[in-house]
């Protein structure tokens, strides 16, 4: 009897093991699910962010070429292409406006745009170029801003009072200072999405679309030239037809390392090729573990390594 028990036991233990792993199976599937999720809008953000930057390079040299009529218009083309002067020499002599600020208006405009999902991944260089254009706006209580369907080429940064939002007539939030709206209709020259209506006198900074795409074209052509360069100066792709090279320039992505930091490890599996814009690195090798790592040279911008990996 005693053995049965113990049998029994053990059964209901067994029975109770296999309970708790299938509810730990059941939370592990609930959390993969949730990541999933979590991935996709990641990926939707990143679309967003690509379409925003990498369109004005592939727009300047589609325009310069004569072939933007004739081409079909790619999923992540969004930006529209209003800027006329797509030469970088021009675009390098394009004056941008400016309207002086107080110190704290400036980091309150900078702020909102860092905090901002759709326009935070602009590099510093760009937003501090949108902070200088932005020239302010005054509206009184129960105005009007932004009307749902309307075309808008303005985005705003709100300094001072309130604003409701709704759309199709249904309150979405308020909001105050230090907050970025209508920034959808500059990013991907679509119609308003909502309405916008102040609550009190707000002031707020405004940049239109065709300032703010300039902003992003000249960049965006300054760094392809110089990625082009760098390209052409490295010996492994200097026979390499132009429109290679430009292709290539439009998928390098810029990096950035700490003093110190290890950028490659000997030994590790290599899959990444760098050319260095900015800084300067140490090349060094281990000839055996027992020994310090033998000093080889001194890389600076313009030099290049791991274009090995490239070719497998």
């Amino acid at each position: 009897m005693g053995t049965l028990r113990d049998l029994q036991y053990a059964l209901q233990e067994k029975i109770e093991e296999l309970r708790q792993r299938d509810a730990l199976i059941d939370e592990l599937e609930l959390e993969l699910d949730q990541k999933d999720e979590l991935i996709q809008k990641l990926q939707n953000e990143l679309d967003k962010y690509r379409s925003v930057i990498r369109p004005a390079t592939q727009q300047a040299q589609q325009q310069s070429a004569g072939t933007l009529q004739g081409e079909q218009r790619t999923k992540r083309q969004a930006i529209s292409a209003e800027p006329t002067a797509f030469d970088i020499q021009d675009l390098s002599h394009v004056t941008l406006p400016f309207y002086p600020k107080s110190p704290q208006s400036k980091e309150l405009i900078k702020e909102a745009i860092l905090d901002n999902d759709f326009m935070k991944n602009l590099e510093l260089s760009q937003i501090q170029e949108i902070v200088d254009c932005m020239y302010p706006v005054e509206y009184g209580k129960d105005s009007c801003i932004i009307k749902e369907g309307d075309v808008g080429s303005l985005v705003y940064v709100m300094e001072d009072g309130k604003v409701e939002v709704t759309k199709e007539g249904v309150k979405l939030c308020t909001m105050g200072p230090g907050k970025v709206f209508g920034e959808l209709a500059i990013l991907y020259n679509c119609t308003r999405t909502a309405t916008v209506k102040t609550l009190v006198n707000v002031k707020l900074w405004a940049i239109d679309r065709q300032c703010f795409q300039t902003i992003m074209m000249r960049t965006g052509l300054i760094k392809h030239t110089e990625y082009m360069e760098f390209l052409k100066s490295v010996p492994t792709f200097q026979s390499l037809p132009e429109e290679i090279l430009s292709k290539l320039a439009d998928v390098l992505e810029e990096t950035h390392y700490e003093s110190g930091e290890y950028i490659i490890r000997q030994g590790a599996r290599g899959d990444t090729f760098f050319i260095i814009s900015k800084g300067k690195v140490n090349v060094t090798r281990e000839d055996s573990p027992s020994e310090d790592p033998v000093f080889l040279r001194t890389l600076g911008k313009g030099d290049w390594f791991g274009e090995k990996a490239l070719q497998g």
